[in-house]
């Protein structure tokens, strides 16, 4: 959006961001690959601004094969070396192993015939929530709720903080502030 439009302030004045926020963060996502995607890319942010990961979104999409976990489930010990010789992405040994066996336990799902979308969905009863109350949180009764879930399944790097993260990106809570442009507008795609 152009202009002096009213947005919520954690985009700062970074493009990249301000893209994000006004094209893809809050809308709701209901493919299962990429809200694992998301998922993985948030459990990266852990420690780490949200901005650095989406600079280096493309790159951790080719460094793990476009996201696909049935691809990324056969990664071996070797994938893990090349991965933590890749200075496009978060080295972080902890995160890529993760990002590995979360691959494994959303396979695992589909295969038991869980698909992840489904699932993920029914924690908020498969209509986004209404937020955008400041302050907004950083996890709730339903983010806690969802990352036990996820952990019980064998995810990792899925607690109610980064659970909570991801909800908001993929438009399972609309938390534009009141005041944001955005609100109503991902609001109306619920």
């Amino acid at each position: 959006m152009e202009g002096s439009c009213v947005r919520c302030n954690w985009p700062g004045n970074d493009p990249q961001m301000i893209a994000y926020h006004d094209t893809e963060w809050g809308v709701p996502e209901y493919d299962s690959r990429a809200l694992w995607e998301k998922l993985m890319l948030d459990g990266f942010q852990a420690g780490l601004s949200w901005r650095t990961i989406l600079h280096k979104r493309e790159a951790f999409r080719e460094a793990f094969a476009g996201f696909e976990p049935a691809r990324v489930a056969d990664f071996t010990e070797a994938d893990v070396e090349r991965l933590m010789g890749n200075a496009g992405i978060v080295r972080s040994r902890r995160k890529i192993e993760g990002v590995i066996r979360n691959a494994r336990a959303w396979l695992a799902m589909h295969q038991a015939g869980e698909p992840f979308d489904e699932f993920v969905w029914a924690s908020v009863k498969h209509t986004p929530v209404q937020a955008g109350e400041v302050p907004i949180p950083t996890q709730t009764e339903t983010s806690v709720a969802l990352s036990k879930a996820l952990r019980k399944r064998g995810f990792t790097f899925a607690g109610p903080v980064i659970v909570y993260a991801w909800m908001q990106a993929t438009g399972m809570i609309n938390d534009h502030t009141h005041a944001c442009f955005r609100h109503a507008e991902v609001a109306a795609l619920s």
